[in-house]
């Protein structure tokens, strides 16, 4: 016999992921996220300044220029049908060093991309995702969490996304889906072409962005009214997480 306080209600089943807009589609973490969307039965959509894999709709454009970045989701959404069902702002740049000898256009480009560039974009998608009750997953770090020296601009713009997003998702309570992303370090060319001192050491063990990718997936595929709200997604042994 069924006790009293077990609900008989059925759960409402996953949805796919529809039209799927991704920022920084054309590598890492985003690349890995077109694929997810694909395999999960839905169409990805790319902006970058790089050509995504093949076969998939894109728009070029530098995400440190929000104006850009607007229009380039416009066009996207236009050619989509305004069909558009999720936003995974994947994009994220860094640079590395001590305050005072990052060059500053350096590092406030880090802070233009990571932050502006998020939400400029899902500020051009929100007509859209409102009227198809669609879903905005934010990609910030462990180091949106964790401060660590020569990171400044970098846990800036990423703590930025962190409040941007807890901002978001109470601004459109009923209206969007708001996940926030916080991945730990992962097997991407995120690292390449920094000093020594800036690459994880060889034997440190990172995520793999396909595994990540999943978890952005099934952020954005839960049933009307079941929000994942935020998730740490990192090797076991991340060193910034806790």
């Amino acid at each position: 016999m069924r006790e009293p306080h077990e609900s008989t209600a059925v759960p409402n089943a996953p949805r796919q992921p529809g039209t799927v807009l991704i920022t920084g589609g054309a590598s890492g973490l985003g690349a890995a996220t077109v694929e997810a969307v694909r395999r999960a039965g839905g169409t990805p959509l790319v902006i970058d300044r790089v050509e995504p894999t093949a076969g998939v709709d894109w728009e070029k454009a530098d995400l440190a220029d929000s104006g850009a970045a607007a229009r380039a989701t416009a066009a996207l959404i236009e050619r989509c049908g305004d069909r558009l069902d999720a936003v995974f702002t994947a994009a994220g740049i860094d640079s590395c060093g001590k305050l005072d000898e990052v060059p500053v256009d350096d590092w406030e480009r880090g802070v233009r991309v990571n932050l502006f560039g998020t939400a400029a974009v899902v500020r051009a998608a929100l007509p859209t995702l409102r009227a198809r009750h669609g879903t905005v997953v934010t990609c910030a770090s462990t180091l949106g969490l964790k401060a660590l020296p020569d990171a400044t601009a970098y846990c800036a713009s990423k703590f930025a996304v962190v409040g941007f997003t807890r901002a978001l998702a109470t601004e459109t309570a009923g209206e969007i889906g708001v996940t926030l992303l916080v991945p730990g370090g992962m097997d991407t060319s995120f690292f390449d072409g920094r000093p020594a001192q800036y690459r994880p050491p060889p034997d440190v063990r990172l995520n793999k962005p396909a595994d990540v990718a999943a978890a952005v997936v099934f952020a954005m595929t839960q049933p009307p009214g079941c929000q994942v709200r935020e998730m740490v997604v990192c090797h076991e042994t991340e060193s910034s997480w806790p």
